[in-house]
């Protein structure tokens, strides 16, 4: 393909531009829980190469909002009756990564898998609490969705780029095993956020990140792309904080995010080649938004920082080494050969199948 007629120049740059612009409009305007914004921008370019019109957009809002109510309802529930929530918030889980499996909309299965885990969490401990995660969702979308439209205006898809292939359609068995996979990856994270639903927001992210990864990682490269990710995500948020300490500001928090999303865009898009797969640099991208982040509230706050990104990082690993082991145990063991039974081994047992 030529070079002036290669999208994934530009593609790398919209997604670039794009979660750095979303992570200085979060962080500046203060919105509630801001990193939500630069991670639905990361996971909205690099899934879609169009932009989303006015009516799709509201559309979508609509949508989040009605999922995300899902998480609402349910707690209630939580409160009263843990073990039954907790069964009720498992079966949807279940359901709404099987539902993007079998070719539904994987934004919406998103949203499902986040209305059901961080409402439903905060919910349990205050309905104003839940009802402001809500509006973190509805705000972030927002942003994303606006920040989308405009980086398409300003570096527009050429009209003869050939569109990103569609997501396979599992059969339903294989779609109800890998969802089935993808929820565990998740429910031990969102049992953890019960206990503290406002500490443990980034671990539930995190875990959605992993359970998406999960359905499109095979058991066999599961230890290194999951953990590998996870690690990179984190060695390059302590460069990050380190370079942005030099000179503390909106404009350099945003410029350093930029950088940082070039070097990783570049070998997502394969114009700089790796080993690894393209969801191996986007969930090294969401891991560090989510890392540091939190590590920007915290300095906000006054807690201490190097402390509270230690104790993350290992919660991080910790989950990442569990979604390891739930894609090793259920990925499917090649069924071996049958061995002839010992009648079948003797002479005679052969008599019969021997030609007249």
């Amino acid at each position: 393909m030529p070079a002036d007629s290669d999208p994934r120049g530009k593609r790398a740059l919209r997604l670039a531009s794009g979660t750095a612009l979303c992570l200085a409009i979060s962080f500046g305007l203060d919105l509630p829980i801001p990193m939500i914004a630069p991670v639905l921008g990361l996971f909205l370019l690099a899934s879609m190469n169009r932009p989303l019109s006015l009516k799709s957009g509201l559309g979508l809002i609509l949508v989040v909002l009605f999922t995300t109510a899902s998480g609402l309802l349910l707690s209630p529930l939580l409160r009263h009756y843990p073990a039954s929530g907790v069964l009720l918030i498992g079966l949807g889980l279940f359901l709404a990564f099987r539902y993007g499996l079998r070719g539904g909309n994987s934004l919406v299965s998103l949203f499902l898998v986040i209305g059901l885990t961080m409402i439903s969490a905060a919910g349990t401990i205050d309905f104003r609490l839940a009802a402001t995660v809500v509006e973190a969702l509805a705000k972030g979308l927002l942003v994303a969705v606006l920040v989308m439209g405009l980086c398409h205006w300003l570096l527009p898809e050429a009209p003869d780029a050939p569109a990103p292939p569609a997501p396979p359609v599992l059969p339903e068995r294989e779609a109800s095993r890998m969802a089935l996979r993808a929820s565990l990856v998740v429910l031990p994270a969102f049992l953890l956020a019960l206990t503290d639903p406002l500490g443990y927001m980034p671990i539930i992210l995190k875990s959605v990140s992993l359970g998406r990864q999960s359905c499109v990682t095979a058991a066999q490269g599961a230890a290194r792309e999951l953990l590998g990710s996870t690690l990179l995500g984190g060695a390059l948020a302590i460069v990050f904080w380190c370079a942005l300490s030099l000179f503390v500001s909106l404009w350099m928090f945003f410029l350093w995010m930029l950088l940082f999303g070039l070097v990783a865009a570049r070998k997502l898009y394969r114009l700089s080649p790796t080993r690894h797969p393209p969801s191996f640099w986007l969930n090294t991208l969401a891991t560090l938004i989510i890392l540091l982040g939190q590590s920007v509230q915290d300095s906000v706050a006054g807690k201490d920082v190097y402390t509270a990104f230690a104790v993350r990082m290992g919660l991080f690993i910790a989950v990442t080494l569990y979604a390891c082991l739930m894609l090793r145990l259920l990925e499917p063991q090649p069924r071996a050969p049958r061995k002839p039974g010992f009648f079948r081994r003797l002479p005679f047992g052969r008599l019969n199948r021997s030609p007249p």
